[in-house]
Order: C-alpha cells, then structure tokens, then sequence
C-alpha cells in the first residue's frame, strides 16, 4: 500500500504544479508530453511488470520498480529543461508501471479469495487518499518550498516502502530458471506505444487533417499482430494466449476496457464542462471530480464484502447499470444545471465503477493460474488505461469535430473557445459571443456523452457474459489458482 502511494498521488500532485514547473522551464508547447510521456511508459510496461514478476519474483521485481521510479523522481526535481523533465517522466513511467499490479499481485499471494476481495477494497483506498491529499499537497510544497518538492517528496515514502518490502516480503523458492520471451515484449511495447501514440495524435487532429495519425495506427496494428504471432510459437510466451482463451479471463478483460473507454474517455471532460459550461473556476472544475472517487472508493469496499455471496455478474450488471444511468443524466445537462445534480451524478456513476471494477479484478484472481496471477492482475489494469486513452482520444475527436462545427456557424474562430477556460480572456468577449462559445461547446460535448453512453451499453452488454458464480463459487471450481 505504501508503494501504491507513490503512483496514487504521482497522478494528483503534479497537475498543481504545472503552471509554476512551465514558468519556471519554458516550453508551454510541449506541457502535455509532461503528462504523457509518464502515462505512456506506464501504461506499456504493466504486462511486462506482471510477467516478470510470475518468473522472478515479486520482491526483487517491486523492489526494482521502486528504485526506477525514486530515480526518475530525483531526475524530474533535478530537471534543467521542459526536455529533460518529459526524459525524467518517461522514466518515473517505466517504475511506476509495476508498482500498483504488483502491490496487488502481493495481496493475491497473501490472502485467500475471500479475504483478498476485503483487501483489495482497503487498496483501493489509497486512490481515495491520494486525491484529497494530493492537490493540496501539491500546491503546498510549490507555494512555500519549490515545484521541484513535488517530486523530491517521493524520495522519503519510496524508501519506507522499500525498506518495508526488503524486511517483511519474502518469495517462494524457485527451481525452474526462467525464460524470456524478448520477442514478445519488444512487440507488445511497440504495438501499445504505436497504438496510444495514435490516439493522442487523433484525439488532437482527428481523421482527416494529418496523416500521422492513421500511420501510427496501421504501425501498431501490424505490431499486435506480429506479437499475437510471437506469442503462439513461443514456448515461454510472455502472454499465454491460452490465458485469453479462458472465458472467465477474456470477458472480465473486455469489460474492463469498454468501462475504461466510456469512464476515463468522458470523465477527463467533465471539468471542462464544468469551468467552459457552468462558468465556474478552475478549483471549482476539478473538486467537481471528488465525489466520483469517493462514491469509487466506498463502492470498492462494499463489493469487497458482497462478492464472497453476491454472482460476480449481477454485481457488474449493478454497476454498469449505474455508470449508464450516470451518462444518461449526462445527456440532459446544460448551461442551466445545477451543481449539485452534476456532482450527485458523479457520485451515482463512481459507485457503479466501484461495484463494477473491483469485481472484475477479484474475478480474475480468483480463476488465474497461480502461476500467472501477476500478469492477470497487470493485464486488468493495461486494458483499463489502454481502453481510457481510446476513448479520450475518440471522444476528444467527437467534441472538436461538433465545437469546430458549431462555431463555424456562429463566425467564431475555433481557437478563441480557449477562452472560456481563461477568467481574463472571458472578461474580453461579448456576451453574445461567450453565449455561442457556451453553446457550442455544450453542443460538442454532448455528442461526446452520446457517444461515452453508447460505449457504456456495450459494457453493460457484455457483463451478461461475466460469470454467475459468487467468489466462493468461483474459488471451488479453479484450484489451480489455490
């Protein structure tokens, strides 16, 4: 839990500290590939974490992620230039990959099925934790030490944490020497990274302005499918497809990646809406996020305790059900909407996501392999993330394809809607002008709630194929994974 802590409130604390990090390097051009370059390099290497881990063992392999992620940290507050900080991110990536499938690949070692369910919902706390503590952390060490705190303060509570794994965590002895599939993972790295790479280029551009992104798109399928063929001639294969085969592993996958698509593409808008929409500030739009990851957190803990008697389906079925119900409230909402209804909404559809993705991640330990439950519990959270930068990059296009539209019609260039997003710029529009910037962006972004909506039906469709045991069900009819 106290590994999980770094990657939990790496995700929160620097957002605060941007504005003072690009004022201080320059380079507000390239202020997103801050971000990006971390997610990317953490996104990729989560199978890969998992797997080695299966073969290595979790100690030395959280172990290791910890020191690459401290280093990448002191990198990051040590940085001289906006290059040398999107360097030191990528790196700080490559770590924190492995530190929060590995934190719970080290419950499912621990705990029975059913205690494990109960611990994984305490986990998940962490993320809870992480972004109440994590903005205001952040602007603390920022206004009164440095923005380069924000990354030196990782360096106290990664070395707690790896002082406590050294002491307490000890592996299984191992006679087989392990083999490693390259081949499969060189591919997987390039087909994921060609393939997020693509998104974010086509989330920005859409279709039809740049080739670039329909070209890394094409790159990364032709290297999924490379890997896909790697894998079935491997005889140590770093994903045994095999492992896909299982029904009772495929479908929780797929699930997953429809919520993450739906979820994390729709809610990434939601303080744009609130702040573009609305009209209310900055902080205003992003505690406006703070009910979905409570409601998140205690949903997690009450599946934690329902799972062990509850089929694993009607809980999913439950909490996609919500998320649905969440976007079509979406739906309706307008310049007019009151506060309170959007954050009552958010509260509605983070409990469905609670219910529902706890419920995946317990299934899927519960029927793994014991041999592969570290690259089981990494592949859930990979189709998570690779699922919320589709349907970012997706539903980014639909907004801007509707905002460029709708603007266009109205007279209005399409980059002066910068200006809603902007207290001062806003105070040199018209009224009439800020009402048909308010309108059109209420117009884009309610194509992109149909389209997240569409998205979570499917989810919901395909949790009919989640299966209709309870977790002690499940438990009794897998014993390899005892």
């Amino acid at each position: 839990m106290t590994a999980s802590f770094l990657s939990a409130m790496e995700a929160t604390v620097v957002s605060t500290a941007m504005p003072t990090v690009i004022s201080s390097l320059g380079g507000i051009d390239r202020y997103s590939w801050v971000f990006s370059a971390y997610i990317l390099t953490s996104t990729v290497t989560l199978p890969l974490w998992g797997r080695f881990s299966d073969q290595f063992g979790r100690r030395r392999l959280i172990l290791l992620a910890i020191a690459v992620f401290l280093a990448g940290s002191t990198a990051a507050g040590l940085a001289q230039s906006i290059e040398w900080l999107i360097a030191a991110r990528a790196f700080q990536g490559l770590g924190a990959g492995g530190l929060m499938p590995l934190g719970m690949a080290v419950i499912g070692d621990l705990y029975t099925p059913t205690q494990r369910a109960r611990m994984q919902a305490v986990f998940s706390s962490v993320w809870g934790i992480a972004s109440l503590v994590g903005p205001l952390a952040g602007g603390l060490l920022t206004d009164h030490l440095s923005w380069r705190w924000v990354f030196f303060v990782n360096l106290p509570v990664g070395f707690l944490a790896g002082l406590l794994i050294w002491v307490a965590l000890f592996d299984r002895a191992r006679h087989q020497r392990p083999v490693i599939d390259w081949i499969g993972a060189g591919t997987l790295t390039a087909g994921a990274s060609l393939l997020l790479l693509a998104m974010t280029e086509l989330g920005s551009h859409g279709l039809g302005d740049r080739l670039l992104g329909p070209a890394l798109l094409i790159a990364a399928i032709v290297a999924i499918l490379w890997f896909v063929r790697t894998e079935a001639r491997a005889s140590s294969p770093l994903v045994p497809l095999g492992l896909l085969a299982m029904p009772t592993i495929r479908w929780p996958l797929i699930s997953a990646g429809l919520a993450g698509m739906a979820m994390f593409g729709a809610i990434s808008f939601i303080p744009m809406f609130v702040q573009g929409v609305l009209g209310t500030s900055a902080t205003g739009a992003g505690m406006a996020l703070s009910p979905f990851i409570f409601a998140w957190v205690a949903s997690s803990v009450l599946a934690g305790r329902l799972i062990a008697t509850v089929p694993v389906r009607r809980l999913c079925l439950g909490g996609f059900s919500l998320v649905v119900a969440g976007f079509l409230f979406l739906l309706q909402v307008g310049p007019t909407t009151p506060r309170a209804l959007l954050l009552a909404d958010m509260t509605v559809m983070g409990a469905g996501m609670g219910l529902s993705m706890l419920s995946l991640l317990i299934v899927i330990q519960t029927v793994s392999p014991r041999e592969l439950l570290g690259l089981s519990t990494s592949l859930n959270i990979f189709f998570r993330s690779l699922g919320g930068a589709i349907g970012v990059a997706l539903l980014g296009a639909l907004l801007t394809a509707g905002l460029r539209r709708d603007l266009a019609g109205s007279g209005i260039a399409f980059e002066d809607a910068n200006a809603l997003l902007d207290p001062a710029l806003r105070q040199t529009m018209t009224p009439g002008e800020l009402a048909s910037m308010g309108e059109a962006l209420a117009s884009g972004l309610h194509a992109l709630f149909v389209g997240a909506c569409v998205i979570s039906i499917v989810a919901l469709l395909a949790a009919f194929k989640l299966p209709a045991q309870n977790l002690q069900e499940l438990e009794a009819a897998h014993p390899r994974a005892a």
